[in-house]
């Protein structure tokens, strides 16, 4: 009889995380166990969180849909500031979505996927012509852009990743994996943050304006417009926009880099 495989998720996390509240890094992985059950009997399989390689994002993206129900697009995909964005796909409501993996501890994804996505949002062309050549152009016409995804997958996040993503305002998943031999893979909705709408500021013209409105107003009709960091790069020479690139990706490595602003 072939051995029954059962998966059970310890609430270990809940019940420690109030022993050990917010200080040091908790051990999440530690909380997740896998038994295989044959006779009656039940053995814990080993799991492995070992750094996130290429291979594991091959079968990512391989088996996409199934796993994060997210259509594969492209992998590896380059965009005008020199970066690449790991995975990119759509899912079943249209929204665009980047998927990033953490290969290392102490590189900041989540700073990184913010920045592809502020990257998106200024090149829906190049997205859409993407949509486009792979799905089609029913599917290009329906892509819908008012809150884009960001998936992060590492075998690990810290505390800090934790909260950070409920004080940036976007559609942001953590997902942590493990592996259990050859034929088993764990994967753990850790935290969920989802964006709305965000409404542009409406204008009374029969109400006297105050300077600070008549700003509003001037922006809105156009009179003042600042480039995007993409705009600025592309105006930007090799060497320069070679030394932008190297000095971001550092950035976005160290511990303490928790937010980037968009410029």
């Amino acid at each position: 009889m072939t051995p029954l495989r059962a998966a059970m998720v310890v609430n270990a996390f809940v019940c420690g995380k109030n022993q050990r509240g917010l200080s040091g890094r908790s051990s999440f992985l530690s909380d997740i166990k896998l038994f295989q059950i044959s006779d009656n009997k039940a053995s814990e399989l080993s799991g492995s969180s070992a750094p996130l390689e290429r291979a594991l994002q091959t079968l990512f993206e391989k088996n996409l849909e199934t796993l994060l129900g997210v259509r594969f697009l492209a992998s590896e995909y380059s965009t005008t500031h020199g970066g690449r964005m790991d995975t990119l796909g759509l899912d079943e409501n249209s929204y665009p979505v980047i998927i990033e993996y953490k290969r290392n501890i102490n590189e900041n994804v989540i700073n990184q996927g913010l920045f592809y996505l502020d990257w998106l949002m200024d090149h829906k062309a190049d997205f859409r012509l993407l949509v486009q050549e792979n799905m089609g152009k029913e599917k290009a016409d329906a892509i819908e852009w008012s809150a884009p995804r960001l998936i992060c997958i590492a075998a690990d996040f810290t505390r800090y990743d934790l909260h950070a993503i409920k004080q940036m305002g976007r559609n942001i998943e953590l997902i942590r994996y493990r592996r259990f031999g050859q034929d088993l893979l764990m994967l753990d909705l850790l935290t969920s943050v989802s964006s709305s709408r965000v409404s542009q500021p409406v204008i009374n013209p029969s109400m006297p304006m105050t300077d600070g409105a008549m700003a509003v107003a001037g922006s809105a009709k156009g009179a003042t417009r600042h480039k995007t960091n993409s705009e600025s790069l592309a105006d930007a020479g090799e060497a320069l926009t070679n030394l932008y690139s190297d000095t971001v990706a550092y950035l976005l490595s160290l511990e303490g880099v928790m937010h980037r602003e968009r410029v």
